[in-house]
């Protein structure tokens, strides 16, 4: 029997999780009896089409269109193109090339049967599954020979715009001892409804995720593991409205990390609820499928709302999540939910507090690799300053055996960082790890001292509101802003209009295949 260090009762976890567990199955409901556009443009993709037509469209675009244009998109492109193929005899990507020259209408081609569908689909299907599980043994392969950095993972980010750039700063990175290199999307990609082609050299605050992008930074950051002998794990951003297609294309070439979180795109970037919530699905089956952790977005609920006061928000929101994830098949070992280092560092006792949520969400959730946010919230330029509050966030990272630490830099709040910040944060964890490795085995929490209190606090609380949530629904929470006091309508935000119910033909041959 699991014993809380932190005083935690654990049947209240286990009430919290069968509540939360509610709360998601309510919003399965209504998530499995509809598609998306994004939903049916990773089928394409799964399908191998790629590439883009004379004016620089996507080509699973292009095909997605013609069927919701023709108000049929709720039977799903598979069984279109499927039927294209057993009629014409083409590809996918071949039927892509002829709908984006206006030489066929998949829409209006004589209909074959379910069975000569399936099977003219059955081998395309299992190369593209093959594919996947490639990149998995390579993967496997590489910590299985080279092994990898302990936990908690050093976790860090490149962002000049340049994908070419970002290999270099990458690189560099990993020689630094970073475990993990994240490429941060340029801004305001998650809300593009098409993901862009090629390797890019221009962005504003991060590199556009594209399939090749991905491709140049996995290549780079395999020659560097193989340097430095230890593997580097890569990360990117499936959130947005293309949650699905940029989950498919991180699984095709071998990404180990992914940000996955419909919550977090309803609150910060104004995204349709529903149409998230149904395209999240589909994207954590297939991380799943790939041995992708993904990152939840919690930690971004303190940047709006109070960290002392909206601590049980957090744990709430993790609690679905997990939910939600366990739902799409995703093991709880490649559940990286997110949480944070941003209190005031005026308040006192302020370290106390985020020790004590630091080693509750630990104990709540003891097979996830956790993400753990450093502060940015009250970074102020002073880089002194800041460093010591990195080194804070540090210290608690390796006391409660975090999953995944993504660094603070000194320079946060003042500009995007060079690779000199990036050394000095690098340093700072790896002192404070390797200088404090086994506290949290040798130092214990006092009985019914401040620290308990509060994570018992927190627990209390977040099973408060997500009781709530299950009377009300997560749909109406969302629109009373309980979540970052952010508030959403469920009719308003971006990507409603690519949301339809599924029809009588519908099928998705990849779910049941990647579930597991």
């Amino acid at each position: 029997m699991q014993k809380s260090k932190i005083g935690l009762d654990f049947e209240k976890v286990k009430h919290a999780k069968q509540v939360a567990k509610n709360i998601a199955d309510d919003v399965q409901k209504f998530v499995g009896n509809y598609t998306t556009v994004a939903v049916e443009r990773t089928i394409c993709r799964l399908l191998g089409v790629d590439d883009v037509d004379g004016n620089g469209v996507p080509l699973p675009n292009i095909l997605v269109n013609e069927i919701k244009e023709n108000g049929v998109l709720g039977e799903g492109i598979m069984f279109f193109v499927g039927n294209a193929m057993a009629e014409t005899g083409l590809t996918p990507q071949q039927i892509a090339e002829k709908v984006a020259k206006t030489e066929l209408e998949i829409t209006k081609l004589p209909i074959h049967s379910q069975s000569e569908i399936e099977a003219v689909l059955k081998p395309i299907i299992s190369e593209t599954i093959n594919r996947i599980n490639n990149r998995k043994a390579r993967r496997s392969h590489y910590l299985n020979t080279i092994g990898e950095g302990a936990k908690p993972y050093l976790y860090v980010i490149v962002a000049t715009g340049n994908i070419y750039e970002d290999v270099v700063q990458a690189q560099a990175a990993a020689r630094q001892g970073a475990d993990i290199i994240a490429v941060i999307r340029t801004t305001g990609q998650s809300l593009l409804d098409y993901v862009p082609y090629g390797a890019t050299t221009e962005g504003f605050g991060g590199t556009y995720a594209t399939q090749e992008n991905f491709r140049i930074m996995r290549t780079a950051l395999d020659e560097v593991s193989e340097e430095v002998g230890r593997y580097i794990r890569l990360c990117n951003y499936c959130s947005g409205l293309c949650m699905p297609e940029i989950a498919a294309m991180g699984a095709l070439e071998g990404l180990d990390v992914m940000l996955n979180d419909a919550l977090y795109g309803i609150l910060f970037r104004d995204i349709n609820m529903q149409r998230t919530l149904i395209d999240q699905y589909f994207s954590r089956i297939i991380n799943g499928f790939a041995g992708v952790i993904i990152n939840t977005g919690e930690d971004n609920y303190l940047t709006t709302a109070d960290a002392y006061e909206q601590a049980h928000t957090v744990l709430a929101s993790d609690c679905i999540n997990e939910q939600l994830a366990l739902i799409a098949g995703l093991p709880e070992e490649q559940m990286g939910l997110g949480h944070a280092f941003e209190m005031n560092p005026q308040l006192e006792n302020g370290f106390l507090y985020e020790l004590a949520q630091a080693q509750m969400t630990r104990e709540i959730f003891p097979n996830a690799p956790l993400k753990y946010m450093p502060p940015t919230k009250f970074m102020t330029g002073n880089i002194f300053r800041g460093h010591i509050q990195d080194a804070l966030f540090n210290m608690i990272g390796i006391w409660t055996n975090q999953g995944l630490q993504l660094l603070g830099m000194p320079t946060e709040a003042i500009h995007t960082p060079f690779m000199s910040d990036r050394y000095l944060s690098i340093e700072n964890a790896k002192y404070i790890f390797e200088n404090m490795k086994n506290i949290g085995d040798e130092i214990e929490f006092k009985q019914g001292g401040i620290m308990q209190s509060r994570a018992q606090k927190v627990l209390d609380d977040a099973i408060i509101l997500l009781e709530t949530l299950e009377k009300e629904s997560l749909f109406t929470a969302l629109e009373k802003g309980i979540f970052g006091d952010v508030k959403r309508s469920k009719t308003g935000g971006k990507g409603l209009d690519g949301v339809t119910p599924k029809g009588e033909k519908y099928f998705n041959a990849f779910v049941e295949l990647m579930k597991r």
